[in-house]
């Protein structure tokens, strides 16, 4: 019998160029099989000039495809690992993690101005609470203006909305060959990633046959670094109701993880850091959110869902 694979997937170009490249994968190694993409329209495509925050955070690019998964629409969704909530529905899981891409972000500008050199008051445009309080931390004086949408849209917002520049995933700009347009890559230090940023996830219905066929797509390394940052994210309650940063790296066999958390205007950051084994780093993310938790995390979280609340 012929084997077939159902690929579900967002229909924007990053998204496609993501499916595509596991499509290949796949083909490559089943040449016989039938894999073929379904794309699935998310309430977060729909839904371009809300914030996420006000239409459901994180989950708003992945729950109708996960529908699709439950339903068995689909075999497999291929998503971007920041996307992904902490918490997925019992019946699914994400059982590979790729090789990550560059984890960055990046700085898209007129004139190919870079952040040090940017006018006082430039107009930075950006969707996310990470970016808008790490880049208003560097430039005090910048005026960050909320921006949606696909990359193409926000990279045409730039001359549409007179911005002076805007910030997106380094990821994403590899991924469509678009690196070109690149004026500056921002470094971890100044900018950290979100958790998952540059990492491709791939989820399924739990089945051992399908989690067996599919392994040979796993990054180890990623996987271990990814799995700290989850369990940052998850300790957390993370979504998107409060600036979230979390990002592993290695250094001599080590994980290294650091994790942010700040407040809506952005006037508190809070900064921690954990050193351990790679099998440890689910512990590791824990222990991270529990420290930035006490440090004050505790207090940004229950004041942001106050907020959200209207109380």
């Amino acid at each position: 019998m012929t084997e077939s694979f159902k690929i579900g997937t967002r229909g924007s170009a990053l998204a496609l160029a993501q499916a595509n490249w596991v499509a290949g994968q796949i083909r490559k190694e089943y040449p016989h099989a039938q894999v073929e993409l379904v794309v699935i329209k998310t309430k977060g495509d729909i839904m371009q000039d809300v914030s996420l925050v006000k239409i459901g955070g994180k989950g708003v690019f992945v729950k109708e495809i996960e529908d699709a998964l439950l339903e068995g629409k689909i075999d497999l969704a291929v998503h971007s690992m920041k996307d992904v909530p902490a918490i997925l529905p019992d019946e699914l899981a994400i059982i590979v993690t790729p090789a990550r891409e560059d984890p960055r972000d990046v700085l898209i500008s007129r004139n190919n101005v870079k952040l040090e050199t940017l006018r006082r008051g430039a107009r930075i445009g950006t969707g996310s609470l990470r970016r808008s309080i790490q880049i208003r931390e560097f430039l005090p004086d910048l005026e960050v203006v909320p921006l949606r949408g696909n990359l193409d849209t926000r990279i045409k917002k730039i001359e549409k909305d007179n911005l002076d520049g805007i910030i997106l995933a380094a990821a994403g700009m590899r991924r469509l060959g678009w690196v070109a347009q690149v004026s500056q890559f921002i470094p971890v230090e100044t900018m950290l990633p979100a958790v998952g940023q540059g990492v491709i996830g791939i989820e399924i219905r739990e089945n051992e046959e399908l989690r067996d066929r599919l392994s040979f797509l796993q990054h180890q390394p990623t996987w271990e670094e990814v799995a700290a940052e989850r369990a940052f994210l998850l300790t957390l309650g993370g979504g998107c109701q409060l600036p979230i940063a979390g990002y592993a790296t290695r250094r001599r066999g080590m994980i290294i993880l650091r994790g942010l958390v700040g407040s809506m205007d952005g006037k508190t950051i809070i900064r921690a850091e954990e050193i351990g084994l790679p099998e440890d780093g689910p512990a590791m993310g824990k222990r991270l959110a529990e420290h930035i938790l006490e440090r004050g995390g505790r207090d940004l979280l229950e004041e942001a869902y106050r907020g959200l609340d209207g109380k």
